[in-house]
């Protein structure tokens, strides 16, 4: 069967919207002469560990791939000049401790996307990618810092019409103390998947000032993760005539697990009508039917476009939200009304106390 295209013009569109929404200022897709900026260059390393990877040939490597695959062992740094990286990449969990830097110091500047969707075949006839295949970039390993880089998904429904998996993942992060800073995750169904390893692990994650945007679950999986001054934004839908568009977060955090999702000081806006998507619905996987899904929002704006009314709903009716553990602490903003109160459950100051950044994390503290 012949590969659908999708559009780069709705691609060159999120993007130049999502660098609106952080307040960044134009740049340039290229440095000109010094395509690393103060990150130095091959000739003058940041690091004997830094690899640096240039899509014009001035680097090391032209591909993100190819230098992880070159860095081998721990504690590697790899140096991103501006420029778009069409591929998928794959980091195993033998690459620990690992650091990506977007040289440019704009996110927008520097871009890791790719097109396949959970309903895309594999060129080997083996079937289809699957959710978790579909993901532009997997993390697997442990202590991986991102900072200043876009992770996209660009493959579109509305160019692939007869695909049922519309499931396309931009990246899936697995391992734990992964902290992403100023970043951007780009797509549509199943932007960011949080997750693990493991069911037995409990992996953290930490998302500083980050930017991501969706439709369908676009922030799910069982990793304990912080979100942590980060903006999310819901986007149009042309295939659905009315409400819900879809649900923001989608948690499937193991029943064993103290911590699930944690939002603090951030910010829910939309592109769609006042009132068209809820803020989450549990995800209680086949694969795991004891997970107990657990977001807590506190201290956040939430725009018209989350449903004040019935903010949450349920994926499978076997699991209702409300068995879950779902709670909202001191939030503003329309989507943020308490109109019926039972469909808010809201932390006491005291149980909030519970609820922090230091009580997600435990020991790690990740570098601001």
């Amino acid at each position: 069967m012949s590969r659908p295209v999708p559009s780069r013009r709705a691609f060159l569109l999120a993007t130049a919207g999502a660098g609106a929404a952080l307040g960044l200022a134009a740049a340039p897709a290229t440095a000109g002469s010094r395509p690393f900026g103060r990150y130095g260059s091959p000739a003058a390393r940041l690091t004997p560990g830094t690899l640096y990877v240039d899509p014009r040939g001035r680097g090391d490597f032209t591909s993100v791939q190819a230098a992880v695959t070159a860095a081998t062992g721990s504690g590697r740094t790899l140096v991103l000049a501006p420029g778009t990286y069409r591929e998928t990449v794959a980091v195993d969990a033998t690459r620990t401790e690992a650091t990506w830097i977007g040289a440019s110091e704009d996110p927008r500047d520097t871009v890791i996307v790719y097109d396949n969707a959970a309903g895309t075949p594999r060129p080997d006839g083996s079937g289809t990618y699957g959710t978790s295949g579909s993901a532009t970039t997997t993390v697997a390993a442990d202590g991986f810092t991102a900072r200043w880089i876009t992770f996209a998904n660009d493959w579109l429904r509305s160019d692939n019409p007869d695909y049922t998996g519309t499931q396309a993942v931009a990246i899936k992060v697995q391992g734990d103390r992964s902290a992403f800073h100023h970043c951007r995750f780009l797509g549509h169904q199943d932007t960011l998947y949080a997750d693990t390893r493991d069911l037995t692990l409990f992996a953290r994650q930490y998302y500083a000032h980050c930017y991501v945007e969706g439709d369908v679950d676009f922030v799910f999986g069982r990793a304990t993760a912080v979100y942590e001054h980060c903006h999310f934004r819901t986007l149009v839908r042309t295939d659905l005539a009315a409400a819900p568009y879809g649900f923001v977060f989608a948690p499937s955090t193991a029943g064993a697990n103290p911590r699930g999702y944690l939002v603090t000081g951030s910010r829910i806006s939309s592109e769609a009508p006042d009132g068209y998507y809820k803020l989450a619905r549990p995800w209680v996987p086949s694969s795991d039917t004891t997970a107990r899904p657990m977001l807590t929002v506190r201290e956040t704006r939430l725009g018209a476009g989350i449903d004040a009314v019935a903010p949450y709903a349920n994926m499978r009716d076997a699991y209702p939200w409300q068995d879950q553990r779902f709670r909202e602490y001191r939030n503003t903003g329309p989507g943020a009304a308490v109109t019926v109160p039972e469909n808010r459950p809201q932390l006491t100051r005291a149980e909030a106390a519970a609820h922090t950044k230091a009580a997600y994390l435990g020991d790690w503290r990740p570098r601001a």
